[in-house]
């Protein structure tokens, strides 16, 4: 952003000094002595002064790491990073010289061993980013101690928002409206069930420690009340720890919207509402689009919630970047507050992009004791001229099944070109591993238009060219959403996705051209001097001297009205570049022949990665296709194909004697599992029948809880695994009879 680059010339000499270096050679860290003012500035303190910010350690990983050290290098300030042993090779721990390591996974959580290293390498601030420790106020308290200026909120404040129950109270004496429900201390089953009789289902349980949507369960009856409070509990208290368990119980909004404020406030008293998002778009009680201005939301409405939400910030003296979080009742256009995340939001790009502001940049002003850079007259001013803005989160999941996450290295990575509409946040480059450890975000991609219906054909554009094999995304359900009518005219609710799930995952045909693309790209490895895949040749002699080759394909794509379908491909070469291409899906009467198309390709071997990419440009009767065709060097009967901004996924099919001549069997009648995963516990029995849709098996992947359902009725023979195994993706998780018994 433009506020990013001009960051470093708007700043007071005594902020862009460079940092000093620290004594020691060969080193990763170098140490940095605080500046001396005449007055300290700590987390709670009133103080007016001006402690200048001069080197900062960053409290996470990913994204949001590199977000925050690019800022922090704009304005001269010395970035240390962490990295525990899986994030070695990260982007973000090699985006400074000076990186320390954390060692085990789980280590971004260790509060007091963090603290204790920015102590020790005399680092003056710490960012937090958000997740992890981001809304922990033991951690910002332990900073506030050490000397350290934790670039965040006061700790009480964190604490008292942070408790869901208590900030509710706080709410309710501010005279901010919230959600009718139970937020007491009593917690058994039978009280809870009991509030919730009173409340009238359907209710929504959370936990007090919530967030993500983690600890979150709809529960629509009192039958089901018992079961969906189990799982809520089981979730929170392994994404929480201790005292996740703690359940509200409110009043659950049929047709909700997801509407939240970015507020800022500083040390000096004062607060302002840099606009507000709609997140209504969900899947999981998680955010996958987030807009500001929020659509259809008249001017009394938002300039209320701009009100509610500084009066809530106010209310527990806070200060820096907060989010308050609406729930607006579209049916009544009433809206409560559900929470306040005390932290910078991953969706803050769309409040940057409608503002021309650096939040980032803002944390670290405030954070030195200076008073906001703009009022809320100038905010809004700024909000009216500069339009619409739209993230998109680039998920490793799969939506066609149920969008469970996934993880696996990017071995093609291609992305939209960026202009100062047009803006990635991204955490990994092509080669790096997307883990299963921690959260499957793979970048944030957002554009800004002169209005809504301009940012959404922008966003739809760009998502055209963001390319990724080697693991499921969610690239090309973001497409059809951007081409949804309903989203296009504003009307959004949380329910969006089940509303329009038919519209929304409706396979598609895929076109002929794209069998035709893929088999010519694969000739044109072959002709470069690659090795023939199986069966590729007809005819005797040298595979050189054949004018005609055969390819099968089966397509692998859910989004594909073709899927499992083989797909025969003949290519024969009639002079040089110039060919004939039969196409013959499976079930078709005849061929579509493509005649006397000229077809030239380029392959090459990414250095990163080691896939084999391989450029197409093919004039065919009526139009010139450009195609990019991936191999995956893990997999290379795996293609992937890009064409005309869509992506389809094949398999290059072996000959059946080849298969029969290693022994390879599917299994049949057997769950396996979707993505790499921990079992949290089986929910049936050996030799238990069961009915289709009933749970097998409850597994956990990137602190995500998922039931595995039964594809089909019938007798289970054998269960694979036991509570705390670690699985793979596609390890056999059940078995039924009928497939042992074949085998």
């Amino acid at each position: 952003m433009r506020a990013v680059k001009r960051a470093s010339r708007r700043l007071p000499a005594s902020l862009r000094a460079a940092p000093t270096s620290a004594p020691g050679s060969g080193a990763r860290l170098l140490s940095t002595t605080a500046p001396t003012s005449s007055t300290a500035t700590t987390n709670g303190s009133t103080s007016t002064s001006v402690t200048p910010i001069t080197s900062v350690l960053i409290a996470n990983r990913g994204e949001i790491a590199l977000r925050v050290a690019r800022t922090a290098a704009s304005m001269g300030i010395r970035t240390t990073t962490l990295y525990t042993d899986i994030d070695a090779a990260s982007q973000h721990a090699k985006c400074t010289p000076y990186a320390i390591s954390l060692g085990a996974p789980s280590a971004y959580l260790d509060g007091p061993r963090i603290v204790e290293l920015a102590k020790q390498h005399g680092i003056q601030a710490l960012h937090p980013g958000y997740g992890f420790l981001s809304e922990n106020p033991a951690f910002a308290k332990a900073c506030e101690e050490a000397g350290i200026v934790f670039v965040g909120p006061p700790a009480k404040a964190m604490h008292d928002m942070g408790d869901k129950a208590r900030s509710k109270e706080i709410m309710n004496a501010a005279g901010v409206p919230c959600v009718p429900g139970y937020h007491g201390p009593e917690q058994s089953v039978e009280q809870l069930k009991a509030k919730a009789d009173e409340i009238k289902y359907p209710v929504l349980l959370k936990s007090v420690k919530g967030g993500g949507g983690k600890g979150m369960r709809i529960v629509r009856t009192a039958d089901e009340f018992e079961a969906q409070l189990k799982s809520a509990r089981a979730e929170a208290r392994a994404s929480f720890g201790e005292g996740g368990e703690v359940m509200l119980v409110e009043r659950y909004v049929v047709r909700p919207r997801h509407v939240e404020v970015q507020v800022f406030a500083d040390r000096h008293g004062n607060c302002v509402a840099l606009g507000e998002r709609d997140c209504s778009i969900q899947r999981r009680h998680q955010k996958i689009l987030e807009e500001s201005p929020a659509p259809l939301l008249d001017d009394v409405t938002r300039k209320d919630l701009w009100d509610k939400a500084r009066k809530a910030a106010l209310a527990v003296d806070y200060v820096g970047a907060g989010t308050v979080e609406f729930i607006l009742d579209k049916d009544t256009n009433e809206f409560y507050f559900m929470e306040m995340n005390t932290r910078l939001q991953v969706e803050h790009p769309v409040s940057e992009m409608v503002t021309g502001t650096d939040l980032v940049e803002w944390q670290f002003r405030v954070a030195a004791g200076e008073k906001l850079p703009l009022t809320q007259d100038e905010i809004e001013a700024r909000i009216l001229e500069r339009g619409a803005a739209i993230e998109a989160r680039i998920y490793a999941e799969n939506p066609e099944k149920g969008f469970f996450p996934d993880s696996g290295t990017l071995v093609h990575l291609s992305k939209p070109q960026t202009n100062e509409d047009v803006r990635i946040d991204a955490g990994f480059v092509e080669g790096d591993t997307v883990s299963e450890a921690y959260d499957g975000m793979i970048a944030k991609l957002i554009v800004r238009g002169k209005d809504r219906e301009t940012a959404i054909r922008k966003l739809e554009l760009a998502l055209r060219e963001y390319e990724v094999v080697g693991l499921s995304t969610n690239i090309e359900f973001l497409k059809k959403l951007c081409n949804s009518q309903a989203f296009i005219e504003g009307d959004v609710e949380t329910g969006f996705i089940d509303n329009y799930k038919r519209e929304l995952f409706e396979a598609k045909p895929t076109s002929n051209d794209v069998f035709a693309q893929a088999a010519l790209g694969l000739l044109g490895t072959q002709t470069q001097g690659a090795p023939a895949a199986h069966g590729q040749t007809l005819g005797f002699g040298e595979a050189a001297t054949q004018n005609s080759r055969k390819f099968a394909f089966r397509v692998q794509d859910d989004a594909s009205t073709e899927e499992g379908k083989i797909v025969e491909v003949e290519v024969t070469q009639l002079n040089n570049k110039l060919f004939n291409v039969s196409v013959r899906k499976e079930g078709d009467d005849k061929p579509q022949v493509f005649e006397n198309i000229v077809s030239e390709s380029t392959s090459t071997t990414a250095p990163t990665s080691s896939a084999k990419k391989t450029k197409l440009t093919t004039y065919f009767p009526l139009a010139r296709i450009d195609t990019t065709l991936v191999q995956d060097p893990a997999d290379t009967e795996k293609l992937t194909v890009f064409q005309l901004g869509h992506k389809t996924q094949l398999r290059l099919v072996s000959p059946g004697w080849f298969d029969k001549a290693l022994g390879l069997k599917e299994v049949a009648a057997s769950v396996v599992a979707p993505m790499p995963c921990k079992i949290l516990r089986n929910e049936v029995e050996e030799g238990q029948s069961v009915e289709k849709g009933a749970p097998l098996v409850v597994i956990e992947s990137m602190k995500m809880e998922t039931v595995i359902r039964s594809p089909q009725s019938g007798v289970i023979k054998k269960l694979a695994h036991k509570e705390g195994d670690i699985c793979k993706a596609g390890t056999v998780l059940v078995l039924f009879e009928e497939a042992e018994e074949s085998a």
